[in-house]
């Protein structure tokens, strides 16, 4: 059975809605979509550090959708563009969440379910280890890859929320919850 990206897409859009895309993610589109998340943020009028923290993870979450989606399978009921995701912010009384889905090659999934679980299964004082180890290691103009989940877990204090759905034969749908509080 496919993957029905509808029924996904109204579980994610409860409570307040903030900002929500699906489509191509795109540097033009990532320009828009940041402004837009702005003027949402200042709309509920979310400030300080809550305010800081949801639009840094925001970016973030964006990031790895526009580094790490594929095009969606044929089978998909969607446009076929590149680099294809949703992003979804809302506020739920006392939380907010940004919920991130994307097509990928099923062959490459296990890399990434592992980097989630991996990230997961640390304490705050291992990120932090974990963190600083990358930032040390990597080159300076990487843009500090294998920063991305961490940095999530590290200024939300919250674990990821992750499902893989099967699409077809070749491809899986993620589905990333990031809940902040």
């Amino acid at each position: 059975m496919k993957f029905d990206l509808n029924k996904w897409y109204l579980q994610k859009i409860n409570g307040e809605i903030i900002y929500k895309y699906s489509g191509s993610v795109t540097s033009d589109k990532i320009t828009e979509s940041l402004s837009l998340i702005e003027d949402g943020l200042d709309k509920n009028l979310v400030k300080g550090k809550i305010r800081k923290k949801v639009y840094n993870v925001v970016v973030e979450c964006i990031q790895n959708l526009y580094h790490y989606a594929d095009i969606p399978p044929l089978s998909a009921e969607v446009d076929i563009v590149p680099k294809y995701g949703l992003i979804v912010l809302s506020k739920d009384q006392s939380f907010f969440r940004i919920s991130t889905g994307n097509f990928f090659k099923t062959e490459r999934l296990s890399r990434i379910e592992e980097s989630i679980k991996m990230v997961n299964s640390l304490s705050d004082e291992d990120i932090v280890v974990v963190y600083r180890d990358i930032l040390v290691r990597d080159n300076p103009n990487s843009g500090g890859s294998g920063l991305g989940f961490l940095d999530m877990v590290r200024k939300t204090g919250n674990k990821l929320e992750y499902y893989i759905y099967p699409q077809d034969e070749k491809y899986s749908f993620l589905s990333l919850d990031v809940y902040i509080s």
